[in-house]
């Protein structure tokens, strides 16, 4: 009985072989050589929510004086040489070397790149080549097979499988693009790559991993087919993307500050900032609104937003249902166009810093009327390179008392990029200042 359980099992399990065989031919490996240049990256290069996670074809800070190569996969989507791939795979890139699967190479220029979804669309003079077709990403559910084919470490033409593991991630607040998770093994040199359903359809393009070790540790992120297909729509036509805007800053709502909102659980995402004479400002939307559903889509988590915006074409009409005052709400906005990345405001957590309002117990033990407890932080935010501790107390801004979330978020969403205030920190029973900076990128 137990043999013929196995057998059966075994049985139900997926044959990659023939869609290995069908697709293969259309994988490409890609390098990418640069210059010497000053440390760092060049601007647009990788969107600020590279630094949370892993991408393949980086190369250690101490590097960055030296000539670099990078290396990634890629994938043909027409006959006559249009490649997809990543574009921290080729942002940096002075000469673009495509290597086909027959072995065949070609030098490649960009139609264009975008730096917020992480794709660039390359060309070779070639013809006759095999392609790929696109599958639905929305289709896909959670616990279905799924299979990429790249080349880690240089290993041309590997193939990985795994499952879909998660939909719609998000990494960070200021992305526009609702990840797929896969356990999918992938590493160094599988970017760009594709992701393919068991009908041997593209509904992803890897791009990056979770990694504590800079290799696969299980969680794998994958661009969604459908992201990928309007972006590069536009790439073609105008070779850049024009996303929609609604002008707001945002931030998460935890359990407190979804009680003081009349709230029965923690949702939606709160309106910290208005553009002035944006599209939320237009439309009517203020500070202290709890955005509830955009478009009819509910928002359970305040990194949920900027992606249904992307989704969208400037010139769009909206509707946002809110919660204002205790009351629920709706009103009409018509979208308008992403300015650019130096000028758009951007949500408060780059500071990567997880507070919580002091509470009244805690604040009477410490002597002190009100602040924020820093609960956590992420290891490569700003609020940890500037010293700051789980545990201290932030008890102002800038000379400004901090007594919510919202208040701290106010005041630092007003700082530019490479500027400072000062935060008035209580630690072990004494007060300090810290310099909190807001990174240059």
């Amino acid at each position: 009985m137990l043999i013929v359980g196995c057998a059966q099992d075994d049985a139900a399990l997926p044959d990659f072989t023939r869609l290995v065989e069908q697709s293969g031919p259309a994988i490409v490996n890609i390098s990418g050589r640069s210059e010497a240049q000053a440390a760092g990256r060049e601007e647009g290069a990788a969107p600020p929510w590279f630094e949370w996670f892993r991408d393949f074809g980086a190369e250690p800070e101490s590097q960055q004086q030296q000539p670099r190569q990078s290396l990634g996969s890629g994938f043909i989507l027409t006959r006559d040489g249009e490649i997809l791939t990543n574009n921290h795979v080729v942002a940096e890139a002075d000469e673009i070397t495509v290597t086909l699967a027959d072995r065949r190479q070609f030098q490649a220029k960009v139609i264009g790149r975008d730096a917020a979804s992480d794709l660039a669309l390359l060309k070779i003079d070639a013809g006759g080549l095999p392609v790929l077709k696109w599958g639905s990403s929305d289709a896909l559910k959670v616990g279905e097979w799924v299979l990429a084919i790249g080349s880690p470490f240089g290993f041309e033409q590997t193939v990985t499988a795994g499952i879909v593991s998660g939909k719609r991630r998000a990494l960070a607040s200021e992305q526009y693009v609702p990840f797929l998770q896969t356990d999918v093994a992938i590493n160094p040199g599988n970017s760009g790559g594709p992701l393919f359903n068991l009908d041997g359809e593209v509904v992803g393009i890897n791009s990056q991993i979770f990694s504590q070790t800079g290799g696969y540790m299980g969680l794998s992120f994958s661009i969604p087919s459908d992201t990928a297909l309007n972006v590069v729509e536009q790439l073609r036509k105008h070779g850049k993307v024009r996303r929609a805007w609604l002008g707001v800053v945002i931030q998460q709502v935890d359990r407190a500050l979804a009680e003081s909102f009349g709230l029965d659980h923690a949702t939606g995402a709160l309106v910290s900032q208005i553009e002035p004479q944006g599209p939320a400002d237009e439309a009517g939307l203020k500070a202290g609104d709890i955005i509830l559903k955009f478009d009819d889509e509910a928002i359970t988590d305040s990194r949920a937003l900027p992606p249904l915006v992307g989704r969208h074409a400037p010139g769009d009409k909206v509707r946002i249902e809110l919660l204002r005052d205790g009351r629920r709400s709706s009103l009409r906005a018509e979208l308008g166009e992403l300015p650019d990345e130096k000028t758009a405001p951007q949500s408060a957590d780059w500071t990567g810093l997880q507070l919580e309002p002091l509470s009244d117990r805690l604040a009477a033990r410490l002597r002190v009327d009100g602040g924020l407890v820093v609960r956590g932080m992420a290891p490569r935010g700003a609020g940890a390179a500037s010293g700051l501790r789980p545990g201290d107390v932030i008890l102002g801004v800038a000379g400004v008392s901090i007594d919510s979330e919202a208040d701290f978020q106010r005041v630092i969403s007003a700082l530019g990029r490479g500027e400072s205030a000062a935060l008035l920190v209580l630690r072990d029973e004494r007060t300090l200042f810290i310099a909190l900076q807001r990174p240059e990128e």
